[in-house]
């Protein structure tokens, strides 16, 4: 990932850009949390990339979040969530997930290294689990410097079928997917399965 979101600064800009008073009087998040508990409700979810736990305090019971950002860890731990560095999740050996989100993740990597990361987690996942990727599009792509790789639905939908998930659909979300030239907040939806046993 880019060495940009490792420090505490990226930590700190993130609980800036989400602690922002008009954002939780007006619930902005409300419609993108909808949409990932229609796909991953009653699931034990893995949330790569969990950052400062935006979608992982959301999660059902059970759910554990991983992030390269000791301090986002930290954070999320503070406030009562169960996260760990990829080290330290690895050194656990868990495998009970049926449910993996990779939220606003693909995009912080070096060109080429995404469909190593999403391959790195799905060992941890049971047979026909939910996979959901979550990746901005033309203006949220923008708007962070540390975002390094562009991936629309063509992308991701390889990257999926290379890792052997299935059934996989493609969505724009909240909006058509147009409004991505305009609006910063529309993302690219991919859900998927991994195969059944």
């Amino acid at each position: 990932m880019s060495d940009d979101t490792r420090g505490d600064a990226y930590t700190e800009r993130l609980r800036e850009l989400q602690g922002a008073r008009w954002k939780r009087v007006l619930r902005v998040q409300a419609p993108y949390q909808w949409n990932i508990r229609r796909h991953l409700a009653g699931r034990r979810v893995l949330d790569v990339g969990c950052g400062i736990g935006r979608n992982l305090r959301n999660l059902p019971a059970g759910s554990v979040g991983v992030d390269h950002n000791v301090a986002s860890v930290e954070f999320c731990r503070s406030q009562g969530m169960t996260a760990y560095t990829p080290e330290e999740f690895h050194a656990l050996g868990d495998t009970g997930f049926d449910g993996m989100l990779m939220a606003h993740l693909l995009e912080h990597l070096p060109p080429g290294a995404e469909g190593e990361v999403l391959t790195e987690y799905l060992p941890c996942l049971q047979p026909d689990s939910v996979v959901m990727i979550v990746c901005p599009q033309e203006v949220g792509f923008a708007s962070d410097p540390t975002h390094t790789s562009w991936l629309d639905a063509a992308d991701l939908l390889a990257l999926c079928a290379a890792a052997g998930i299935e059934r996989t659909t493609s969505a724009s979300f909240p909006f058509l997917r147009p409004v991505g030239k305009l609006f910063v907040y529309n993302e690219t939806v991919v859900v998927g399965r991994t195969p059944a046993a």
